[in-house]
């Protein structure tokens, strides 16, 4: 499976967000950027790239069948999943932030399936749960839209199954012990998650501009 890299959906991003375009290292600390939306930049990024360091610690114990690494981890995901969910709930309010977080585990049961698929070796369930992965980007992507204004439906459901093929190219990679290709997938992974985190962060300040000068 090929998906495209993180600096072509950072030009996407531009294009969609002229003003919110991301840097693939670290916000930008200037006199035209609000305080509040570099640290919410910043508390975003933690956020998404503590989701897949603890996906990848998953995937690992998985492969090598240590069920107490496995679970450690897995409850990591569940946690870290929650506070991304939760970091929305000062705008769009509590049930928001539970309608994200089922949304987010439904996104770690499917990559959770196709991890156990691959390591079973059965392509039909591959199959299938990667077509829940994509169905979920959807899912996941309608609501942050209907949300908010500034996260246009397409472009973020781009981001988003990009992010699941990422997960799944991973998945793939360590099955296989091709650990140099897996070990730009990872960079590729981490540029990514700074593309999704200003993306978000950036649209909720567009919405909310009294909270972030």
């Amino acid at each position: 499976m090929r998906f495209r890299t993180a600096s072509v959906l950072t030009a996407a991003l531009a294009m969609a967000w002229p003003s919110l375009a991301p840097s693939a290292t670290a916000p930008a600390a200037t006199a035209t950027v609000p305080t509040k939306l570099v640290e919410t930049q910043s508390a975003m990024r933690d956020l998404w790239l503590g989701h897949i360091f603890w996906v990848r610690n998953v995937v690992e114990a998985r492969l090598e069948e240590n069920a107490g690494a496995a679970k450690a981890a897995e409850q990591q995901v569940v946690d870290n999943a929650k506070a991304i969910a939760g970091a929305i709930e000062p705008y769009y309010g509590k049930a928001a932030s539970e309608k994200l977080f089922g949304l987010l585990a439904g996104h770690w049961g499917a990559i959770s399936a196709y991890l156990d698929a691959t390591h079973a070796g059965k392509k039909a369930d591959q199959d299938a749960a990667f077509k829940k992965l994509v169905d979920n980007a959807g899912e996941i992507s309608t609501f942050l839209g209907g949300a908010n204004p500034h996260l246009p439906v397409e472009t973020l459901r781009g981001l988003l199954t990009a992010h699941g093929a990422h997960h799944v190219e991973q998945i793939k990679q360590l099955a296989a012990g091709q650990y140099e290709q897996e070990a730009a997938t990872w960079a590729a992974m981490t540029r990514h998650m700074y593309v999704i985190a200003d993306a978000l962060a950036g649209a909720i300040a567009k919405q909310f501009p009294d909270r972030f000068r």
